[in-house]
């Protein structure tokens, strides 16, 4: 009896994108924990370019929104970054998908997420046409983020003008920095690529380093240790909190510290820094009013729309925080892409080979230059006369 082997069809591939969900509503927690080829599920309103760009570097199957991605209020570049990653942007899903369960594989197809072959939720996926209609919907509504703009930054004048004025607040620390240059990292656009730029810089001068938050862990991936560490402490790693830095936690101006627990666990010194306004301007003034000389900053907010990117009111501060530092900051973002090494290797193979060829036609030229070299070849003649009388000598 002869038997008739039989392949099987192959089974029909599941239509869609799928993957693991990685739950979370702070872009910033998630992308701490989220792996390639896995769902990213956010509630993210209005998604910045920063977060877009951590999430981009996560490689994720999908990225899932509860809330809108662009919400009209600015033109925020995050969807556009993450479409052009070739990553699927689902957006506008309401609450409902927040409630998925944590590595459980769900999938994403035509913007319906299912769990298994129940609808969690429907969305919208966005297109290169639907981004670039939501952009120019909230270029005509900017006018409005400009005018809360401008009366958030009364708002704040009139709260903080005595720690704007006169520096009343201001902590004392035990690290120096009176009449020394001052490096503030903080973890913003192309940070990593000035911090590389900068190196000579470091090198050089030895500036006071501060890291803001997750930019102590960016000076220490770059191979320096952060001298002070300010911010407050939610997305520093406990590797940068125990490194030796001092630690000035930034607090709500009621006094409220969250970030002082996790740092009193760790058994951390630290002071407390209360101010309305971000932590990078808690950097920027605590520097200032300990004497530095020059204050360099890498990757903080300096344009209306990076500070409309944060989404949060209080990056008035930081407009009123760069006037009062005045001329002693010097914004380093961006000197990455100022000037690119443009000569290759082997360029530079060949334009060293050409130097020494003029250098060698110059000593021919001259009397002293004449005997030098006969005295090279005559020292050349006698390691090649030894060589051949060892090889000689051994045959």
């Amino acid at each position: 009896m002869r038997l008739t082997l039989r392949r099987s069809a192959p089974l029909p591939e599941t239509p869609g994108t799928a993957g693991p969900a990685r739950v979370d509503p702070r872009t910033k927690a998630l992308t701490k924990r989220l792996r390639p080829g896995d769902v990213a599920v956010i509630d993210h309103l209005d998604i910045d370019r920063v977060s877009a760009e951590a999430l981009v570097a996560c490689q994720p199957a999908a990225v899932l929104n509860a809330a809108r991605s662009t919400s009209g209020r600015y033109p925020n570049l995050g969807p556009e970054i993450i479409h052009a990653a070739g990553i699927p942007l689902v957006d506008d899903l309401g609450p409902d998908v927040m409630s998925l369960t944590e590595g459980r594989v769900v999938r994403v197809e035509d913007g319906v997420v299912y769990d298994g072959d129940h609808i969690v939720a429907e969305g919208v996926e966005q297109t290169s046409e639907t981004i670039e209609r939501n952009l120019e919907d909230a270029r005509a509504g900017l006018s409005v983020q400009l005018e809360s703009f401008a009366a958030n930054t009364m708002d704040y004048l009139r709260r903080e003008r005595d720690l704007l004025l006169d520096g009343v607040g201001v902590p004392d620390i035990t690290t120096v920095i009176d009449g020394r240059q001052v490096l503030i990292v903080v973890r913003g656009y192309h940070y990593k690529e000035d911090l590389a730029t900068l190196r000579p810089y470091i090198v050089e001068y030895r500036p006071v380093l501060i890291g803001v938050d997750g930019g102590a862990d960016a000076i220490l991936e770059a191979g320096y240790r952060p001298d002070l560490v300010v911010g407050d402490m939610d997305s520093v790693s406990d590797r940068a909190l125990t490194c030796g830095a001092e630690i000035v936690v930034h607090a709500y101006r009621d006094g409220r510290a969250p970030g002082v627990e996790r740092v009193e666990k760790l058994g951390v010194p630290h002071v407390v820094f209360p101010a309305t306004g971000t932590s990078e301007d808690v950097a920027m003034l605590l520097a200032d009013d300990k004497g530095a000389e020059l204050i360099v900053a890498v990757g903080t907010h300096a344009t209306l729309v990076e500070f409309l990117d944060k989404g949060r009111s209080g990056m008035a501060s930081t407009f009123l925080t760069r006037l009062r530092v005045g001329s002693k900051l010097v914004d380093a973002k961006g000197v990455s892409r100022l000037y690119r090494h443009r000569i290759s290797n082997l360029q530079l193979f060949f334009l060293v080979l050409a130097g020494l060829f003029a250098l060698g036609v110059a000593l021919a030229a001259t009397e002293a230059g004449q005997t030098l070299i006969a005295l090279v070849m005559a020292r050349v003649d006698d390691v090649f006369s030894w060589v051949g009388q060892l090889v000689g000598g051994s045959s």
